[in-house]
């Protein structure tokens, strides 16, 4: 799969994938796939940049979205489905390994 993704993008980068194991929460959400979430946090790790946007895989991107990178972090939608959470499929963050260390303590506490 790395090499098919290299032949697409300048950069490929490896992570683990981080579960939140929390299965029973998920099913009755009805979304199990949402317990890998989490390996997002990784993003923070990417310190060689000073901001990033992060996309789903299965975002479609329909015109310029240079925009993006003049926002603040944590810039990202609502979440229809969640009025207190936001929609983790696109957003606009700053990486910091402090960050990074702080988001992975939280999701062990979890």
């Amino acid at each position: 799969m790395r090499k098919v993704l290299e032949t697409v993008f300048d950069e490929v980068i490896m992570v683990d994938v981080l579960d939140s194991g929390d299965s029973a929460h998920l099913t009755l959400m009805k979304r199990p796939e949402l317990g890998v979430t989490l390996t997002k946090l990784h993003c923070w790790s990417l310190t060689q940049y000073s901001k990033c946007v992060f996309m789903d895989a299965d975002t479609l991107v329909l015109a310029n979205i240079d925009d993006l990178f003049d926002r603040e972090e944590l810039s990202a939608a609502p979440d229809p489905g969640w009025p207190d959470c936001f929609n983790s499929g696109v957003f606009v963050y700053q990486p910091s390994v402090e960050t990074y260390n702080q988001l992975l303590h939280l999701a062990s506490e979890q």
